[in-house]
C-alpha cells in the first residue's frame, strides 16, 4: 500500500516541484498531497504518514496546530545546482547583486544557503515583492523567480528553482520506509548535480596545503562526527562527536584499518571508485546516520580520507533552532498592502490612510466588524513602516485567559508562579522589541491589564512577573477591535485614558456590504486560491452584491468554498447557500419602506436626492464640489451645504457612505438597488 506524504509549503509552485521530485524517485510507493499556506492560510491538512514542511511554511504558520496527527515531520532543505554555484563563485569579489525571491524570508534563507556554500564574493541585497527600493545594481540573481526581477537589472543569473537536498530525501526514505527507492543510479546522479554543504568541504580540501591541520579545522567548523583515514587506510583521528555516534572510544579505533574497524561505513566503495560519497544513509545502533566520505589526492600519492557522520535527529533539531532564531519564531509579516484586494472608493481611502499611518511610530487603533481584514492591515502597516525588518508579533487578547495573557505579554522570571519555566520566559513586548506588537480584540483585556498596558505606553518600560528589573521596550502598538470602543469607554468597560493612548491614529475599515464590486473581486481571488472554477450568472452575481455579508470576507470565503464543492461550471441563484438565499428577500435595499422614508425626508426635493444617487452610481465616489458643479450643469441649484445635509440623510438610510478626508461620498449596494427599484417602480 502506498505511503501518504503531505507537502506543506508557502507557495504552491514549490509544493508542486517537490511532489514531482518525490514521484521521480519514489514512484508509486508514495502518494503526495500539496498544501500552500500562501493560498490557504489555514489549510485543512488530511492525515498522512509523513509531513514535509518547507522553511517558509514553518515560519508562516504554527504548523503543529494544523497537522491532524502526530506523524513525523521532515523540514525540507533545498539546494542549488553545482553548475549554478560555480557561476556565482566566478563573479569578482565585492560584487553587489540583488537576490530575488518570493518573499523576505525566502530571499534571506537563500542568501544564508549560498554563504554556507562558500559564496562570499558577492554582497547580496535581498529583493522581493513589496521590498523597499534597493540600490540600482546591474546584476540580479534569482532561483527561478525571474518575474520579480526589476526592469532596471541589466544582467540576470537564474539558478533555477531550489531542489530538495540529498539529506532531505534520505530522511524521507527513512521515515516512509522506502530506503530501497534511492538505491538506483538516478539518485546518485541527482546528488552529484547538487551543491550540497559537503561541496564546501571539497573546496576546503582543494585549497588546503597543511593536511595535518585539516582534521582540527574540520572538527571546529563542523557540528558533526569526523573520522580521518590516512593513505594506508589506517584511522589516524576520531572526534568526540564521532565517538558518541559510533558508541566506541577513539582508542579502540586509532591505528586500525578503517574497513575492518568500521565495516558498515563505505570506505572501500569510495576508494575503489575514487569518488566522494554524499549523504549515504547508514543505521548505527538503530539510529539513522548520514555518512559522507571525501578523499583528497596530493601529488599523485595515496589519498587522505575524511568521513563525516551526522545524526538526522541532531541535524533537524539544530536547523529548527537556528531557523527559529533567524525568523524570530515566526514573528514576521505575512502580508503587504499589495495583499489587500479592493478598488471600491472606501477601501482605496482606507488603504491610502493606512499607508500614511505606516510612516509614523504612533499607536494605531483599527476598528471594524469581524472579518473586515484588521489583522491584514496590521501586517501591511508594519511591512510598509520603518520597522519592517524588525519583529511583528500578533496576539489575540480574547483567545488567552487573563492570567496567562499577563505572563505572555510581560514575561516572567524563574519561580514567578507554579509551572514557570526554568530560567524564565520573555514576553511579547520583549519579543517585539524595535518592531510592532499587534493586540487583536483589545476590548477583551481586563481592567487590571489595561492599567499595565497604559503604563507601558506611557513609560515604554516593563517589569517581568516575579522580577524587579525595569526593561526598556521600543515597540509600536497596533490595536484592533470589532466593537465600538468609544461605547465601551462610556459604559465603563474600557479605560478612557488607554483609549486615547491607543487611538492616536484611528483607522475604520468598511464592512464588505459597503464595498460594492469588491465582493466579486474578492470572490475571484478566493477562487484562485482554492483552485475553484465556476462562473456566476448575472442573477447570482446580483444576489451576492445585494447580500449584507454580516460575516464579511470570512462569510464570502465560506460561500466560495461551498460553490466550489458543487462542481458546477455556472452558478445560478438557486445554487447559492441556503443561508444566503434566506437573507436575500430581507435585503434592506429592496424594502419599499425605505423608498417611502426617502420620499418623506426629501419632500418636494426628491428629484435632487435622486440626482445625487444617480451621479454617485455613475462615478462611485464624488466630493461636494464636484456634485455642486454637476448639479449646476443639470440646472439644479444645490450648494455644498445642501449636498452635505442630503448626503448625511442618505447615509442614515444606508444608501451612501461618506468617507473621511477627500475620498468623497460613495453609493452603497443598497443605494444602487433602491435607485434601480425606483426606476422600475415609480409609484414607490
Amino acid at each position: 500500500m502506498a505511503k501518504q506524504l503531505a507537502i506543506i509549503t508557502w507557495d504552491a509552485a514549490s509544493a508542486r516541484l517537490y511532489a514531482s521530485q518525490v514521484r521521480e524517485f519514489f514512484g508509486d510507493q508514495v502518494n503526495t498531497r500539496c498544501y500552500s499556506t500562501q493560498l490557504q492560510p489555514d489549510p485543512v491538512i488530511e492525515p498522512a504518514d509523513v509531513y514535509l514542511v518547507s522553511t517558509c511554511a514553518f515560519a508562516d504558520r504554527d504548523i503543529g496546530q494544523l497537522l491532524p496527527s502526530r506523524g513525523p515531520v521532515v523540514l525540507s532543505e533545498v539546494r542549488v545546482t553545482r553548475q549554478g554555484l560555480e557561476r556565482l563563485l566566478a563573479i569578482p569579489r565585492s560584487t553587489r547583486a540583488l537576490l530575488v525571491n518570493l518573499n523576505q524570508s525566502m530571499a534571506t534563507e537563500t542568501i544564508a544557503t549560498l554563504n554556507q556554500l562558500g559564496v562570499t564574493n558577492i554582497q547580496f541585497l535581498p529583493y522581493y515583492p513589496g521590498a523597499p527600493e534597493p540600490p540600482h545594481v546591474p546584476l540580479a540573481i534569482t532561483t527561478g523567480e525571474r518575474r520579480f526581477v526589476p526592469e532596471w537589472a541589466t544582467e540576470v543569473i537564474d539558478l533555477g528553482p531550489r531542489l530538495l537536498s540529498g539529506s532531505t530525501f534520505l530522511e524521507l526514505a527513512h521515515q516512509l520506509k522506502c530506503e530501497s527507492a534511492l538505491d538506483g543510479p538516478a539518485f546518485k546522479e541527482y546528488l552529484a548535480s547538487l551543491a550540497e554543504q559537503s561541496y564546501g568541504i571539497e573546496q576546503m580540501l582543494q585549497r588546503s596545503v597543511q593536511m595535518e591541520s585539516l582534521f582540527e579545522l574540520f572538527e571546529q567548523a563542523l557540528d558533526a562526527g569526523l573520522i580521518g583515514v590516512d593513505g594506508e587506510g589506517m584511522i589516524f583521528a576520531c572526534s568526540p562527536k564521532a565517538e558518541d555516534i559510533l558508541g566506541l572510544p577513539a582508542r579502540q579505533l586509532l591505528e586500525r584499518r578503517a574497513q575492518q574497524a568500521l565495516p558498515f561505513l563505505p570506505f572501500a566503495e569510495s576508494l575503489s571508485a575514487q569518488k566522494a560519497i554524499h549523504s549515504r544513509l547508514v543505521e548505527i545502533h538503530g539510529n539513522p546516520v548520514s555518512v559522507s566520505i571525501h578523499s583528497f589526492y596530493r601529488g599523485g600519492g595515496s589519498p587522505t580520507t575524511f568521513c563525516v557522520l551526522q545524526r538526522f535527529r541532531d541535524e533537524e533539531r539544530r536547523q529548527q533552532k537556528i531557523r527559529r532564531q533567524i525568523l524570530g519564531k515566526g514573528h514576521v509579516t505575512k502580508y503587504t498592502f499589495d495583499s489587500i484586494i479592493g478598488d471600491s472608493p472606501c477601501m482605496v481611502a482606507a488603504r491610502q490612510l493606512a499607508r500614511r499611518m505606516a510612516a509614523s511610530n504612533a499607536s494605531i487603533l483599527i476598528s471594524g466588524e469581524s472579518g473586515t481584514g484588521k489583522e491584514l492591515f496590521a501586517h501591511a502597516i508594519h511591512a510598509a513602516s520603518p520597522r519592517a525588518n524588525e519583529p511583528f508579533v500578533a496576539i489575540n487578547c480574547a483567545a488567552i485567559p487573563d492570567a496567562l495573557l499577563e505572563s505572555q505579554l510581560f514575561g516572567y522570571e524563574e519561580g514567578a508562579f507554579t509551572g514557570a519555566k526554568k530560567g524564565g520566559h520573555i514576553g511579547f513586548f520583549e519579543a517585539a522589541r524595535s518592531g510592532t506588537l499587534f493586540l487583536d480584540e483589545i476590548e477583551a483585556m481586563s481592567p487590571m491589564l489595561q492599567v499595565k498596558l497604559l503604563r507601558v505606553l506611557q513609560e515604554k518600560e516593563i517589569v517581568r512577573l516575579g522580577g524587579v528589573d525595569v526593561i526598556h521596550v521600543d515597540v509600536r502598538i497596533i490595536a484592533a477591535s470589532n466593537v465600538d470602543l468609544n461605547e465601551e469607554v462610556h459604559s465603563g468597560r474600557f479605560r478612557r485614558d488607554l483609549f486615547y493612548r491607543l487611538s492616536v491614529l484611528p483607522l475604520q475599515l468598511p464592512p464588505l456590504r459597503q464595498r460594492g464590486g469588491d465582493v466579486l473581486l474578492l470572490l475571484r481571488r478566493i477562487q484562485e486560491g482554492i483552485g475553484a472554477r465556476f462562473e456566476l450568472s448575472p442573477a447570482a452575481a446580483q444576489l451576492l452584491l445585494r447580500h449584507p455579508w454580516e460575516g464579511n470576507v470570512r462569510e464570502l470565503r465560506n460561500c466560495v468554498e461551498y460553490l466550489a464543492y458543487l462542481e458546477k461550471p455556472l452558478i445560478e441563484p438557486e445554487d447559492l447557500p441556503v443561508t444566503l438565499l434566506a437573507a436575500a428577500p430581507h435585503a434592506p435595499a429592496a424594502e419599499p419602506a425605505q423608498a417611502a422614508e426617502l420620499r418623506r425626508l426629501a419632500g418636494d426635493r426628491l428629484q435632487s436626492y435622486l440626482f445625487l444617487l444617480q451621479q454617485l452610481a455613475a462615478s462611485r465616489s464624488l466630493g461636494r464640489q464636484a456634485l455642486e458643479a454637476r448639479a449646476a450643469a443639470a440646472g439644479l441649484t444645490l450648494s455644498q451645504q445642501n449636498i452635505r445635509t442630503m448626503a448625511a440623510q442618505l447615509e442614515q438610510l444606508g444608501l451612501v457612505s461618506i468617507q473621511k478626508g477627500r475620498a468623497g461620498t460613495c453609493i452603497t449596494p443598497q443605494g444602487l438597488e433602491l435607485l434601480a427599484e425606483l426606476t422600475r417602480n415609480p409609484q414607490f
